[in-house]
């Protein structure tokens, strides 16, 4: 189940894929080619191999001139937590992605949990001689830390990251109140889940902080993109306390089973299940 960390690092790619190319710029110190205009590749464009969409999303880099050709294609990939099967498929997005668009393609990890960054970066040795994919790896501590009101106007999504990377810093004032202006000057849609996702992300006395910048104008929020996914974080983690109760009184949990709990967006029946996961006689009791 995408959690809201995730959904909320996806949606901020999504509005604005130019910030693909700034962390790799920026955050990685890559070089990249001159260009121009940036886009999301289009889910629905009949091209697009069934793997590419699947990755969180597939940025396209343009030249600039009159002929305007593909010049960089950036596989954007959210991770959470250590899963074999999606290491095994990002040779997969790279491969399917420069065969179909005919230019370069690059993978680029974020991972906004330090621990496993390392994991993300691991060498992926697919058995052919001299070809190994290593992964680039965002992690939060790399982003760019923005206090300039200027700078954070021309990339909000990057002065987002900003904020849920180092709100909690020396400096993390100043890059909050970076942000409150740059999200003072995009629509208010946008503006509302920004300021929603640094909301659910930051913790203890920068959370505190933020609530207090964001009562100090005309702000609302807990816009329904962020009451639906506190919503759906509240069921993830009631689904993996599930999960941990059975594995600590020695169950072996099936797959259908596990799948039926990760999905459930019930809070009130997970509440249920958990409370029975701590007497039930077998995992299959867990239903009845």
């Amino acid at each position: 189940m995408p959690s809201t960390e995730h959904k909320g690092l996806v949606l901020l790619v999504r509005n604005r894929p130019q910030l693909a190319a700034e962390l790799l710029r920026d955050a990685l110190h890559i070089a990249l080619p001159d260009y121009g205009d940036v886009e999301l590749y289009s889910e629905d464009a009949t091209e697009v191999m069934p793997a590419v969409k699947s990755a969180d999303a597939v940025v396209v880099l343009y030249s600039t001139g009159r002929v305007r050709r593909r010049v960089l294609a950036i596989i954007v990939e959210v991770q959470r937590g250590r899963d074999g099967k999606k290491r095994k498929s990002w040779p997969v997005y790279l491969t399917s992605t420069w065969s179909r668009l005919g230019c370069p393609a690059i993978l680029l990890v974020i991972c906004p949990r330090t621990d496993l960054a390392g994991w993300c970066r691991r060498p992926i040795d697919l058995g052919h001689p001299g070809w190994a994919l290593t992964p680039l790896v965002a992690e939060l501590p790399m982003i760019p830390v923005i206090v300039d009101d200027k700078e954070a106007v021309r990339s909000p999504e990057l002065a987002v990251l900003s904020a849920i990377a180092h709100g909690s810093d020396p400096q993390g004032s100043d890059v909050l109140h970076a942000l409150l202006t740059a999200i003072r000057g995009i629509d208010p849609a946008r503006a509302s889940q920004y300021a929603d996702v640094v909301l659910a992300l930051l913790q203890g006395a920068a959370k505190h902080e933020w609530e207090d910048l964001l009562k100090t104008g005309t702000y609302e929020y807990q816009s329904d993109f962020a009451r639906r996914y506190v919503a759906e974080g509240k069921a993830e983690g009631l689904a993996e306390a599930i999960l941990d109760v059975l594995a600590a009184r020695g169950f072996e949990v099936p797959s259908d089973v596990r799948a039926r709990i990760e999905v459930c967006t019930d809070v009130a029946q997970l509440g249920t299940w958990i409370k029975q996961a701590v007497t039930c006689g077998s995992v299959r009791d867990l239903f009845d």
